[in-house]
């Protein structure tokens, strides 16, 4: 792990996680997002630092796919979302970053309060900078706990 990593940081617990960790896998960490990008996004991150897909090692990339798709399926209940999307940010400062995929459930009243969706609408959620509730993000991160569990 890495010292100026944030992703690092989170894990090691060097910085504060709000919710704190919702899973795990051999390879893989789930946490709430920290940021503006709505309560019910999660994040799926490699434990090793790691900045590309294409450094994966065998047993990180087979756990990946199915790791996707059962957070996907935690986010959707989460959250009343039109859709889930997952995204895969890798750059922090315009430089390579430890890679993570950005699990968001979207619903239509954020599509409708800034006006536009997708890639947008990310950044438009950073624009305006409003954070969940500390509260909140911990009672939604002891579901999320409690879905991955069942989900097994």
């Amino acid at each position: 792990m890495r010292d100026e990593c944030l992703a690092c940081a989170l894990a090691a617990g060097r910085q504060p996680l709000p919710g704190g960790l919702i899973f795990r896998t051999e390879s893989w960490l789930v946490e709430h997002c920290v940021g503006p990008l709505g309560l019910g996004t999660l994040i799926v991150k490699p434990e090793r630092h790691v900045t590309a897909v294409a450094d994966l090692l065998p047993a990180e990339a087979s756990e990946l796919g199915p790791l996707l798709q059962q957070a996907s399926w935690v986010a959707s209940q989460l959250v009343a979302a039109e859709q889930v999307c997952n995204c895969l940010w890798s750059h922090a400062g315009g430089v390579p970053g430890h890679l993570h995929y950005v699990v968001q459930p979207v619903t239509r009243q954020q599509m409708a309060a800034y006006e536009c969706h997708g890639p947008r609408l990310q950044l438009a959620m950073f624009g305006a900078g409003l954070n969940p509730d500390a509260g909140e993000v911990a009672t939604v991160a002891d579901q999320a706990r409690r879905l991955f569990a069942r989900s097994q």
